[in-house]
């Protein structure tokens, strides 16, 4: 088995999908999102792009520190935008990750105003804006370019996009062994 750069193993779609199912809705996104980093890692690694992750702003309200240091109570300072933002071929990447359980649709409802704006702002000034969304059952990766979202977001009468439009407008992100998750050979596709 080939390892990332720290030693880690690729964490493949199909583990992917075990692990997700097992551990409930709240870790099937979260381990969409590892994998992506460890995507982000290996291109560093490689000196592809810097892409990070954008922490959600947090306020810290009560620190216990009878044992350790442990947060009791916060509260999110403000909406975060979208999940990560970095420079690929002397390009501004921003773009957000949606990870759903749905056969059929993705759920417009998984997206919010926020997210729209900044991405639309993205877009606006040049940079590359777009949605990874990951179709866990069907253990499949697509890449919806941002303005194709928005105009459903603002404009479509439907609640979700069909799977059927997502894989006519979108690009499948070919499951792979490093990355597991290779959706920069994708944007060169798209983008350039």
């Amino acid at each position: 088995m080939i390892n990332y750069p720290n030693g880690k193993a690729p964490l493949s779609i199909k583990t992917k999908k075990a692990t997700a199912l097992k551990g409930g809705l709240a870790n099937r996104g979260m381990n969409f999102e590892a994998a992506i980093n460890r995507a982000n890692a290996y291109y560093v690694a490689e000196n592809r792009a810097i892409i990070t992750k954008r922490p959600t702003p947090i306020r810290i309200v009560k620190v216990d520190y009878s044992h350790g240091a442990h947060i009791t109570d916060a509260y999110f300072e403000k909406q975060s935008t979208a999940d990560y933002n970095g420079v690929y071929r002397g390009k501004y990447l921003d773009f957000e990750t949606k990870s759903t359980q749905a056969k059929t649709s993705f759920p417009l409802a998984n997206i919010t105003a926020h997210q729209i704006a900044h991405l639309s702002g993205v877009i606006e000034h040049g940079g590359i804006a777009f949605f990874l969304i990951d179709f866990a059952v069907r253990q499949e990766i697509f890449l919806l370019d941002a303005s194709f979202v928005i105009e459903c977001y603002r404009f479509s009468n439907r609640r979700s996009i069909t799977y059927q439009t997502i894989k006519e407008k979108g690009f499948l992100v070919p499951e792979k062994i490093n990355p597991a998750i290779d959706y920069l050979a994708i944007v060169d596709q798209v983008y350039f």
